[in-house]
């Protein structure tokens, strides 16, 4: 610590990401990363957009891809905002929309992230327990809140809240915002941005580092009533006019208009998630249902820990958390057909 610290960066205890390791022989599934590359569109975007006109600044407004990602979804470019990877988007959230007089609500077991934002914003927050299924309990979010968040899919667990459900939930909070925090929603889920005409305090985020592979390009975005969109560029504006490059913003637009090349490398995610799960039940494991490009399993007669440092040692990388009530479940993203192979073929040894 220095004593040029300010007081707040003191009290800090920041995010830690998901490891990424140096070697090229590891199997890596630890990020949720897609194991698949780009849509060949993407990088001829990004091949042609290479040139000197990168000696001027992008367009502040990303107006091109807020556009696309309006009409993707059938809503206005006014109600699309857009930043450096969800989490910059989620940081502007955090900063923006959520109340400081009454605790933001979500869930114990969540994206790690958020506990990080309310302490960098000074925000005060409470948990509200999963179920024992580790389920989203929508009831438990019948209380006065400064604003609610959750993932969905959530994470770490990969288990999906319904349409329905969630709509439940707005019924009942109408006087502060819910965001729905949607990275891994194109992997089995229905998106709530169908309801954002029906809920002003509706916010939903999403990610393209996930289905649409572009985790090294930082681009995010979210979608709500343009009430809630001009109070992110009001603080986007403060902090960063020009979060996305001239080459994010071309492979963003690229991305959405390659729609066949999406649909098939979700679909093959999708299919191998099941195939995993399967292989994983059948060596004893016991597997959450998942609608995300991860599962999230525990071997009731093998310790966590001891099983990510098995794998390891023989080049497969998986995520661990150690936190209450999920301290011996493993994080595991699905990779390509022969990654998730050398994954069960080793595990079938370790078991």
């Amino acid at each position: 610590m220095s004593r040029f610290w300010s007081p707040i960066v003191h009290e800090l205890s920041p995010y830690v990401p998901g490891e990424q390791p140096k070697g090229s022989n590891l199997v890596k599934l630890n990020t949720n990363e897609n194991p698949y590359g780009p849509s060949p569109r993407v990088l001829e975007a990004i091949r042609l957009d290479v040139s000197d006109r990168l000696r001027l600044y992008p367009d502040p407004n990303a107006s091109q891809l807020k556009q696309t990602i309006a009409d993707y979804y059938g809503v206005d470019a006014g109600q699309v905002f857009v930043g450096n990877g969800s989490d910059e988007v989620l940081a502007h959230i955090f900063h923006a929309l959520f109340q400081h007089d009454t605790p933001l609500l979500f869930p114990d077991i969540s994206y790690s992230f958020y506990p990080v934002y309310c302490q960098l914003y000074q925000i005060d927050y409470q948990t509200i327990p999963l179920d024992e299924d580790f389920q989203i309990r929508v009831e438990g979010y019948q209380r006065k809140n400064g604003g609610i968040i959750f993932p969905n899919p959530n994470a770490p667990t990969g288990c999906l809240l319904s349409l329905d459900d969630i709509d439940k939930l707005l019924q009942n909070n109408t006087e502060s915002v819910v965001v729905v925090d949607e990275a891994y929603i194109d992997f089995g889920g229905v998106s709530a941005i169908s309801l954002i005409g029906k809920y002003r305090n509706l916010l939903v985020t999403q990610t393209l580092s996930k289905s649409r592979s572009l985790a090294g390009m930082r681009i995010g975005f979210a979608v709500g009533h343009p009430d809630l969109i001009d109070a992110l560029i009001r603080v986007k504006d403060s902090f960063n006019s020009y979060p996305l490059g001239s080459l994010a913003i071309s492979a963003g637009v690229a991305a959405f208009e390659d729609q066949d090349y999406f649909q098939q490398t979700c679909q093959k995610v999708i299919d191998s998630r099941e195939w995993v799960i399967r292989e994983l039940a059948a060596l004893g494991f016991d597997v959450l249902p998942s609608a995300a490009n991860f599962v999230f399993a525990k071997h009731p007669k093998h310790d966590a820990g001891q099983l990510v440092s098995d794998l390891r040692k023989q080049g497969v990388v998986v995520r661990h958390f150690d936190r209450d009530r999920i301290n011996q479940y493993l994080r595991i993203t699905i990779g390509t057909a022969e990654e998730n192979q050398k994954l069960l073929a080793i595990m079938d040894t370790l078991i």
